[in-house]
This record gives C-alpha cells, sequence and structure tokens, in this order.
C-alpha cells in the first residue's frame, strides 16, 4: 500500500510545483509586458512645467534646461527626451475621431515602436517643417480606413483654428487601447508652429532610467535636481490604476502558492502518517531495541525527503517545460483587447525559480515535523500485544 500512497504524493508536489512556477512566471512576464508598453508610451518619469493641468495642452518649457545637464550626470539616468503633445480631430470622407499627437525630435528613442511597426516606417524627423510625416496606431488607421503612405488631414480647435495635411509613414499596434486609440507621432517642430512656440520651447521631458525598482528614488532625485518650479512625476503616479491592477496580481499569485502548499503539505501529513501506521510493529520493534524517538522520526522523515525531492525535481520540469512551450510556440492566446497581450507571456527569472524551490523545500519539511511527533506516543509493550 506504501508504494501507491508515495506515488500520489509525489504526483501531488510535483503538479503543485508546476502550477506554482507557471503562476509566477506568467503574472511576472504579464506584469514585464504591460509596463514595457506603458513605459514605451510614457518613459520612466516625467517633467512638466509646474503650471501645466491634466489636458494634452501643455504649458511651456526650455528645451534646454539648466537641470539637464545635471539629471545627464545621474548614473541611474539612461536617456533624456523632450515632447510635446497637441489634441486634434482626424476627418476622412467617411469617419472623423479625436486624436492625440506626440512631437518628439531626433534624439527620441524609437526602440520601443520599432518592435510594435505592423507597416511602414518610423517618421523621418527633419528640422524642416515641410516633412508632416506621421506615425499612427493601427486602431486609428482601422476606424479611418487609412493605411501606410495615406494623407491625413487633421484640425486644431484654437484660435484662430488651423488645418495640417500629415502623411502616414508607419502603422503600430502595442495592444493597449487606452494609447492606441488616442496618439499618434510626429515632428515636435509641427507642435511648436502651431502653438506659436520657438526652437527653445517644448511641453516637457521624458526620462528613461537603467533600473525600474529604483523609480521612487530616482524620481526624487530628478524632482531635486530639477528644482521646485517643475513638477515631476513617475510612470506609476500618471497611470496609477493601471499599476494598482497589476499589483492585484501579485497578491493573486501569493494566494495560490498559499494553497497549494497547503495542499502539498496535507498530502505530505497523510503520506507520512500512513507510512507510521503501517510500520508502527517496526517502530515498537525499534523502541523495545532502546531505539530513541528522535532517532525514529529522523528514519521516518529521510523516506519523506526523497518523496518531496523527486516531486520538486519533477515540477520543475513539468512547470518550466510548459513555459518553455508558451514562450517560444505562443500556444495560449488571448483577447488583446481585454488583456493587452495576444498570447499568455512568461517570464524566466532564475531568483524567482531559487525562492520557490527553496521555500517549497523548507515548507515541507517543517510540515513533517509535526505528524512525525506521533512516533513518540507509540508504546512498544501495547504494540508487541497487539501483534
Amino acid at each position: 500500500m506504501a508504494n501507491p500512497v508515495i506515488r500520489i504524493a509525489t504526483l501531488g508536489i510535483t503538479l503543485g510545483m508546476a502550477v506554482m512556477i507557471i503562476s509566477v512566471m506568467v503574472v511576472t512576464g504579464f506584469r514585464n509586458e504591460i509596463t514595457a508598453k506603458v513605459i514605451g508610451f510614457g518613459a520612466h518619469i516625467r517633467i512638466n512645467n509646474f503650471d501645466s493641468n491634466n489636458s494634452y495642452e501643455e504649458i511651456p518649457i526650455a528645451a534646454n534646461a539648466p537641470f539637464v545637464s545635471k539629471l545627464k550626470k545621474n548614473p541611474n539616468v539612461k536617456h533624456i527626451q523632450i515632447y510635446a503633445t497637441k489634441a486634434g480631430i482626424v476627418k476622412t470622407n467617411e469617419e472623423i475621431q479625436g486624436i492625440v499627437l506626440k512631437g518628439v525630435d531626433k534624439k527620441y528613442d524609437w526602440t520601443f515602436f520599432k518592435d510594435k511597426l505592423v507597416s511602414g516606417k518610423i517618421p523621418e524627423l527633419n528640422d524642416s517643417n515641410e516633412f508632416n510625416e506621421v506615425l499612427i496606431s493601427k486602431k486609428t488607421a482601422n476606424q479611418l480606413q487609412l493605411k501606410a503612405s495615406d494623407d491625413m488631414i487633421v484640425y486644431f480647435i484654437q484660435q484662430p483654428p488651423r488645418i495640417r495635411k500629415f502623411k502616414i509613414t508607419g502603422v503600430y499596434s502595442t495592444g493597449l487601447d487606452e494609447f492606441d486609440n488616442l496618439y499618434a507621432f510626429c515632428n515636435i517642430d509641427i507642435i511648436r508652429k502651431l502653438n506659436n512656440w520657438d526652437k527653445t520651447q517644448a511641453g516637457g521631458y521624458e526620462i528613461l532610467i537603467h533600473d525600474l525598482n529604483k523609480l521612487d528614488q530616482v524620481n526624487d532625485e530628478i524632482y531635486k535636481s530639477a528644482g521646485f518650479e517643475f513638477y515631476t512625476q513617475s510612470i506609476r503616479e500618471q497611470y496609477p490604476q493601471l499599476f494598482h491592477w497589476l499589483d492585484l496580481q501579485n497578491i493573486n499569485v501569493i494566494i495560490i502558492i498559499g494553497l497549494i502548499l497547503l495542499i502539498a503539505g496535507i498530502s505530505m501529513i497523510s503520506t507520512l502518517l500512513i507510512l507510521i501506521l503501517e510500520n508502527t510493529a517496526m517502530i515498537g520493534m525499534l523502541k523495545a531495541l532502546g531505539a530513541g524517538d528522535r532517532s525514529i522520526r529522523k528514519i521516518f522523515i529521510y523516506i519523506a525527503v526523497p518523496v518531496i525531492g523527486t516531486g520538486i525535481i519533477a515540477g520543475n520540469i513539468l512547470g518550466i517545460g510548459l513555459c518553455l512551450l508558451q514562450w517560444k510556440f505562443g500556444l495560449v492566446t488571448l483577447p488583446q483587447e481585454s488583456y493587452y497581450v495576444s498570447t499568455v507571456p512568461v517570464n524566466f527569472s532564475i531568483p524567482h525559480l531559487i525562492l520557490l524551490n527553496a521555500g517549497t523545500i523548507l515548507a515541507c519539511i517543517l510540515i513533517l515535523i509535526g505528524p512525525s511527533a506521533v512516533i513518540s506516543r507509540i508504546s512498544p509493550s501495547k504494540v508487541m500485544r497487539f501483534d
């Protein structure tokens, strides 16, 4: 009877370990993917004029502000770029849609959007205003029935109202509808001309940093360097609802891991108790020969440890293997409009795997200490009389 019980216990640990690994890899992958997309649109930190409001019409800031040289010396800062935004209305023969033009210059980091291009190319940001090239989202292109190489007419509601004709050079898609439905990218000089700004003005600065884990620390450093007349915001402060939602996913993983460890613990307790009950005669004999309770408990824990080890190793192979298949082939898909990604993302993190394995081993061993105490209650005389 012991062999089937051990096999069931091993299988339980294997499945539990695999589910924990998959849960952690998927949630961290999901978090990293969404965070990367949000940062791709808005960078890690933004600096604006303190008087700017929440609209898409910033109060201008100097494009060569004195604090920029200080920020470039900060080892945590990776890249600094200027931008400006302006709301407009796109009208075609059959459709009309609001849009926000984000103006950038030649120093803008296009790395994120190069991977998200559906068709066409990134706009060429020349110093001349003659080149009104624009990058729009696939959502916008589909709604307006436009494509790369088409012209796009944008109306700006201001005094006096203005109209600009743009050439669509590329179409991108990130899966973040909140942004894809809104943003198009063009030369910042176009925004300057519409706002009657000169070449030395911009809407604000975007700061990219090396380590996301230092976001709050670097945000405070930048705020002190920029001065109190400027307003700095981290990406978490700009989109708190999105990051709060991602934080909830971490809580879900903790709950899942806790439940699985509880189930695995119950399985190990049951297995050990069955082994003890099946071997009460042997325990009584060992005690009659002078063996102590601690020594006998160690014997049964040593029997259980290989079961734990086998289950954990098999669980790692199964969990990591399934994650590798998902990473390579994208077998499990998702509705992108609801989850912001088209396939389930996975994140391979060695520290997470080490912590997960070490925690599982420790939890299982600690759980075994309790039921092994039953051995001390077994009386040699009663066992031998029973036999």
